[in-house]
């Protein structure tokens, strides 16, 4: 066979083995178009789980009575050091040195408000104005997590800076239907309100501005951020003096079988020097 004919061959061989090629990069080409299409309308990739309401009550028993200094111990043990520690400036509203009642420990349930990119309300009449903060809330800015508050809920709320989102009104309403306590990263308003109701409440600053023109709400019972940790719905939540720390669920048990060692010898070691100190026992001492 001539040279001239070989290198023909070659080259007809060459030509029909592009568009194979081309085919396949184009096969690939449109499996990642599809892809992008499928992500560009938005995905989740965190689950949220599920538990009983029973499955509830049952792991908080656990978690009574225990601090956050048990519980960041805990965590330490476990091999969780640093994890689940919100920002140091979110702090308890009020606190009762006495019997501790700004202490809590519950489940999270979760809220994730976001600064709008909506226009403010503009001058207008009265009754204008009240119609259009009423659509609002029932459209933009609701709580629609309401009803998955239920008795040992711990709410907590990413939102937007400034504003009014948590107030003596709807903090009450969700302590009427089982919340033990309310954590967020931003801010409340009527804060003289709600320290007068004795709810626990957990923030960085106090706030004046309602909702509407501010914020609105993104999802309920997702995954969210606050205080710079990840809180997943069905976390433990232990809030007290010395801040707030977010439990894995998976890790809650031994977490708080941990965390029960550790209260139980410094009680028992603070009674001993009580009796010596000739000191009355008080509520943070007795088993």
């Amino acid at each position: 066979m001539k040279a001239k004919t070989i290198i023909t061959m070659f080259s007809v061989f060459l030509i029909m083995g592009i568009p194979a090629r081309l085919s396949a990069s184009g096969r690939a080409a449109q499996e990642k178009a599809a892809g992008a299409s499928d992500f560009r309308a938005g995905r989740s990739f965190i689950p949220t789980p599920v538990q009983s309401e029973a499955e509830d009550v049952k792991i908080l028993e656990k978690f009574k009575g225990l601090r956050v200094a048990d519980i960041v111990d805990g965590m330490d043990a476990l091999g969780l050091q640093d994890i689940g520690l919100m920002d140091p400036d979110i702090q308890p509203l009020w606190r009762d040195t006495e019997r501790f009642r700004h202490r809590f420990a519950g489940v999270a349930v979760t809220a994730r408000y976001v600064p709008t990119q909506r226009p403010p309300a503009g001058a207008m009449t009265v009754k204008a104005y009240d119609e259009w903060a009423g659509d609002w809330y029932d459209k933009l800015s609701g709580e629609l997590f309401i009803p998955l508050i239920r008795k040992g809920t711990a709410l907590v709320i990413e939102d937007a800076p400034d504003v009014g989102t948590i107030g003596s009104y709807n903090i009450l309403e969700w302590s009427k239907n089982g919340c033990v306590g309310v954590v967020t990263g931003a801010s409340a308003r009527d804060t003289d309100e709600i320290i007068l109701e004795r709810i626990p409440l957990y923030l960085k600053k106090t706030a004046r501005g309602i909702r509407p023109g501010r914020n609105e709400i993104e999802s309920v019972n997702r995954p969210i951020v606050c205080g710079g940790v990840l809180v997943i719905p069905g976390d433990i939540i232990v809030a007290d003096g010395d801040g707030v720390v977010v439990v894995p669920r998976a890790k809650a048990e031994a977490v708080a079988a941990y965390a029960r060692g550790i209260l139980d010898q410094d009680k028992a070691g603070r009674r001993d020097l009580y009796k010596q100190m000739g000191r009355k026992e008080d509520v943070s001492v007795k088993k």
